[in-house]
Order: structure tokens, then sequence, then C-alpha cells
């Protein structure tokens, strides 16, 4: 199947349609291939996921790390296929397993971080930013390795993410759409 082309919209059934092996996120309708990660970027995503996943354990949400399909629909009504934004979160975090489908998931998760690397800085902070605002997550993380900065973004009752709680490498972060859960980010950064 060919690749995307420039000046078309695409949705989730021509995502679908692209070669395996190759990793892609569709936001707007535009497809951007993404590059392979970084070991650093590897190591936060692995003890990050792993701090959620051990906290989650035996509860009714899950945790998932990328690659994991991410369609967020613009309205309640539009078909999973027809979806424009296809995005590979590094972390998510369900508490609504009733979207769970195929590669990943249909809806608005509780939880969403981003680890971003100087090709993915622009698309995290600004659009992936407003989707993420506009579809209701109510926590967003943007985790800086090269920094060792965390920034985590919280929905408002205005419906917007506030100012940014900032954390470096030796804080703990209380997450804030659980009661009793704390990620330290000492292990988080040592590498």
């Amino acid at each position: 199947m060919p690749l995307p082309k420039e000046n078309k919209k695409y949705t989730y059934a021509d995502y679908l349609t692209w070669p395996e092996g190759e990793r892609y996120e569709i936001i707007d309708g535009v497809p951007y291939m993404q590059a392979a990660p970084t070991w650093q970027h590897q190591a936060v995503l692995l003890e990050l996921s792993r701090q959620f996943a051990n906290y989650l354990r035996n509860k009714t949400c899950m945790v998932f790390t990328s690659p994991f399909d991410l369609r967020l629909p613009e309205d309640n009504n539009q078909n999973d296929d027809d979806v424009t934004n296809v995005l590979q979160p590094d972390i998510v975090v369900v508490c609504d397993g009733s979207g769970l489908r195929k590669t990943g998931y249909y809806g608005t998760p509780e939880l969403i971080v981003e680890i971003v690397s100087s090709s993915s800085m622009r698309r995290d902070r600004l659009e992936k930013f407003n989707i993420y605002e506009k579809s209701g997550v109510k926590e967003y993380w943007i985790v800086e390795p090269e920094g060792k900065i965390v920034s985590v973004f919280a929905l408002q009752d205005s419906k917007r993410y506030g100012r940014p709680e900032i954390y470096a490498d030796e804080d703990k972060v209380k997450v804030t759409i659980f009661d009793d859960l704390i990620i330290d980010l000492k292990p988080v950064f040592d590498y």
C-alpha cells in the first residue's frame, strides 16, 4: 500500500492500510512518521510505566505504553474508522475499558504521558496539548529526559488545562486523578 500523500485528510481507516513496521500518528488528518526513541526515552518510559502498573495492579484502571493506537473522536457519534486523530502517546491510563478495541483505545483516557524528543517537542507541546485538552484528558504530562523535568497539566472546571506543576528529577509527583498515587521521579531519571 502506498505511503500517505500530502494534501489529503487521513483517517484511522487509511492508517490501517499503511505498511506494518512503520510508526505513524495522524493529527487532524495529517500523518507524521515517528522516529525510533532514544535509550533515555525508553529508560524513562519503562520506569514511569512500571510505577503506574504497580499501583494499578488489581484495580479497574489500566496502563498502556506505545505503540498503542489512541483514537480521539471529534464527537460522540463519530465512527472509529473516520477518526482523524490517531495518536501514539508514550503512556496512557484508561479507566473505562469499553473503549479498548483492536490495537488501542477509542475514546478519552484519564491520563496521558508524552516523553518529548527534539523531533516531537512541537507536536507534544502544541498540537497534542490542544487535542488532549479539547478531548477532556484529565491529566497530561510532558516529560523532558534531557532536562529531567516533568510538566503536569490538570484539566480544570473550565475544561482547560491550568498552569502546569513543574517537577525535577528529585521530586515526587502526586497524580491528581488518583487519591493515593505518588510517582517518584528519582528512579525515572536515574540513568
